[in-house]
């Protein structure tokens, strides 16, 4: 019987979580398995993964083949780097070594990918501010663009109406002008 290690679907609708379990290749994906390896909730954030590395291990020594989705899980897990430290056939203690140092290489990773998140949402925020602040900006410039324009029409209006009365008050001072060479 030819076994796999892979993922079987939990949870209710349109919220998942898995199961890692090892089933024979054949059985269907959420069908009758022979263990159950830990689980996995890819909605928690960080995902939030608890695996039995002894019992991944096991069941890898006795031939059990894994998916590719699986096989991601437990790399990123550590397992995998320790089931290919026992196939080179190191001992246990430097097994355990080289498995604690690659663990906390993976923390200190994984805490300068969430400082990176977290200053790329801040960068984010600060970006919105600046729009905000530049668009409030672009709106009183138009705003005292448009009151400008209308002083300018109100001007330009009381110009032509001082226009229009100054022909009349020349034409009335030549009026009176012509009256007074006559007396």
């Amino acid at each position: 019987m030819s076994t796999t290690i892979r993922l079987t679907r939990m949870g209710r609708k349109k919220r998942p979580f898995y199961r890692l379990i090892v089933t024979d290749s054949r059985n269907r994906r959420d069908g009758a398995y022979l263990a159950n390896l830990g689980y996995y909730d890819p909605f928690a954030d960080p995902y939030e993964a608890k695996l039995h590395e002894e019992e991944i291990l096991t069941w890898l020594r006795k031939g059990a083949t894994m998916s590719d989705t699986a096989r991601s899980l437990v790399q990123r897990e550590g397992i995998l780097y320790r089931w290919d430290l026992e196939r080179k056939g190191l001992e246990a203690g430097e097994i355990a070594a080289k498995v604690a140092i690659w663990r906390a290489d993976a923390t200190s990773r994984e805490a300068a990918r969430a400082a990176a998140k977290a200053d790329a949402e801040r960068a984010a925020k600060e970006a919105e501010a600046a729009k905000k602040a530049a668009e409030e900006e672009e709106r009183k410039a138009a705003e005292a663009a448009e009151a400008a324009d209308k002083a300018k029409a109100e001007v330009e209006a009381a110009a032509a109406e001082a226009a229009e009365e100054a022909p009349e008050a020349e034409s009335a001072d030549e009026a009176g002008d012509e009256t007074k060479d006559e007396g």
